[in-house]
């Protein structure tokens, strides 16, 4: 196993590397000049050499790619073009808002999904099956954008339940920090769920088939231990997969439902750094995802390891 470990780290290295460098050309090969937007329409072509110079600009690509790379090794990801604040001090002030919305979606989902898609496969072909799997068809077909506007809308205008938008720390309560995640969190998790209890109901439904549960069955064995023990465990590689795999859904979809109910957290900084081509954000917004992102995957192979015994080998 620890052979295995150590393989699945190693190969992390080279994927870092091919993100970091697709990232920084993609940018800079993009439609648009970030120094144009400083200067403003009245400068003149000298001003807007001298800017180029005094951000690096002018240097060869790989000299320019090369040297960001060395920063970012040491944890120094710039500066931004137009609040000369540190990039990393800007991530990290929005950084709490984000991991908070993800961790609450993650949760939901997870534990809504996959009893769902235990049931529906315990009960395919019947009404319940047909009722889950036409939810889940409504969770991939809405847009986020969409289900938001409807939740803050009905729930929050119409009903008043909820707070519309905005964001409080946890440690100013945890009723005031949950009551004002609900509604983005039930937003963004329902495409997620969707997909969660598509995969486990056919992963699910293939364990169903084995001998070993008729076997089960044969012996007296309840439905609750035989689907949530015997069947869910054999079938958890697959939806371990896509857990992981949804993580990078979740980082989509919380840009627009950061946007929708104002939260100020990593999605919004993204839109407002790509409206004003502030380049140093944008890069260090989206390595830091990438870095997320492979980080899971890494975890979730490791797991395989602990879910599925002959994956060690």
């Amino acid at each position: 196993m620890l052979a295995y470990i150590s393989r699945r780290l190693v190969s992390t290295l080279p994927v870092m590397a091919l993100v970091a460098f697709f990232l920084f050309s993609l940018l800079h090969l993009a439609p648009g000049d970030p120094v144009a937007m400083i200067a403003g329409d009245q400068a003149r072509p000298e001003d807007l050499e001298r800017i180029r110079e005094s951000l690096g600009l002018s240097r060869p690509f790989l000299v320019q790619f090369g040297d960001w790379a060395w920063r970012v090794l040491h944890f120094d990801l710039g500066t931004s073009i137009f609040s000369g604040m540190p990039v990393r001090a800007i991530i990290s002030q929005r950084v709490g808002p984000t991991l908070s919305l993800l961790l609450i979606t993650i949760v939901l989902a997870v534990v809504v999904a996959v009893p769902l898609g235990v049931v529906a496969a315990w009960k395919a072909g019947s009404l319940i099956d047909r009722v889950i799997m036409a939810f889940a068809v409504f969770g991939f077909s809405v847009p986020v954008f969409a289900i938001g506007y409807m939740l803050a809308y009905v729930a929050a205008l119409q009903w008043q339940w909820l707070p519309v938008q905005g964001y409080v720390p946890l440690d100013q309560g945890l009723w005031l920090w949950l009551e004002r995640l609900i509604l983005p969190a039930v937003t963004l998790s329902l495409g997620y769920i969707a997909l969660i209890a598509r995969i486990t109901r056919a992963a699910t439904l293939e364990v169903l088939r084995n001998d070993y549960i008729r076997t089960a069955r044969a012996k007296g064995v309840g439905s609750a231990a035989m689907l949530f023990v015997h069947a869910l465990k054999n079938a958890s590689v697959p939806i371990v997969t896509v857990v992981g795999l949804g993580i990078a859904m979740l980082i989509g979809g919380a840009v627009v439902t950061e946007s929708v109910f104002a939260i100020p957290g990593i999605g919004r900084l993204t839109v407002d750094a790509i409206l004003r081509r502030d380049y140093p954000i944008i890069q260090g917004i989206v390595l830091m995802f990438s870095f997320v992102y492979v980080i899971v995957n890494l975890l979730i192979d490791i797991s395989y390891t602990f879910l599925d015994p002959r994956i060690r080998y």
